[in-house]
């Protein structure tokens, strides 16, 4: 893991006590808030290593629901959050998972309502990184940082390079991307990290494209 400075190091502006199990949690719970696109009416939180063995000493639990109510790692209400969760509605279910996984710091967060089910896994990296590491059973590497376009798409010949295409056009820089695929043939999923935010236009161009299904934009 490379640190491009000293703040990487010593993490973000935060409500603590930990960069790793509270502000990443935070941006966890907030990433997969922003794919879902609103609040949700219940939500279930699997937690795996050190996130299941700590998580309420060390605030894990309030960060990851704090981020669900699209609340910023330094934002004061984080220690209240799963009150206010509470007040709004909203049914939160908290699960000690005794499975390995890859990483210590590893959480995986369903998000429903009456209208869908949003499935997020993603893992706290030191820091107050993260990386969203699984999305409705597509795995994928989504820093949550960057802004990010996902998109969902028959796996046909052509259609990455007409996604591609279509960015150069606009002048749109890749700064990471990957496809995950469940069956070849089947549904896959792009997710393309880049430089800057994508307008509403370049979106709908993207939506028009032959195999596409789903564009959805995540910023922060």
């Amino acid at each position: 893991m490379k640190y491009k400075s000293v703040f990487d190091i010593i993490g973000p502006v935060m409500i603590g006590p930990s960069s790793s199990h509270t502000a990443g949690a935070a941006r966890i719970g907030r990433v997969a808030r922003i794919l879902f696109n609103r609040e949700p009416k219940k939500v279930i939180v699997s937690l795996y290593g050190s996130f299941a063995e700590t998580y309420k000493g060390h605030g894990t639990d309030v960060a990851l629901i704090g981020g669900i109510l699209d609340f910023d790692t330094f934002d004061e209400r984080i220690p209240q959050s799963l009150k206010l969760a509470e007040e709004r509605g909203m049914d939160v279910t908290f699960i000690e998972e005794t499975a390995i996984t890859d990483h210590p710091n590893t959480a995986r967060l369903k998000l429903i309502d009456e209208h869908s089910e949003l499935e997020v896994v993603g893992i706290s990296i030191g820091g107050g990184k993260i990386q969203i590491t699984e999305l409705n059973g597509f795995e994928l590497k989504l820093s949550g940082v960057d802004p990010a376009i996902l998109i969902v798409h028959n796996d046909r010949y052509g259609a990455i390079a007409g996604v591609t295409n279509v960015l150069m056009k606009h002048r749109i820089n890749i700064g990471h991307m990957e496809v995950s695929r469940k069956e070849k043939g089947q549904v896959a999923l792009m997710a393309i990290e880049v430089d800057h935010n994508i307008e509403e236009s370049v979106l709908d161009e993207l939506r028009t494209l032959p195999n596409i299904i789903q564009v959805t934009r995540m910023v922060d």
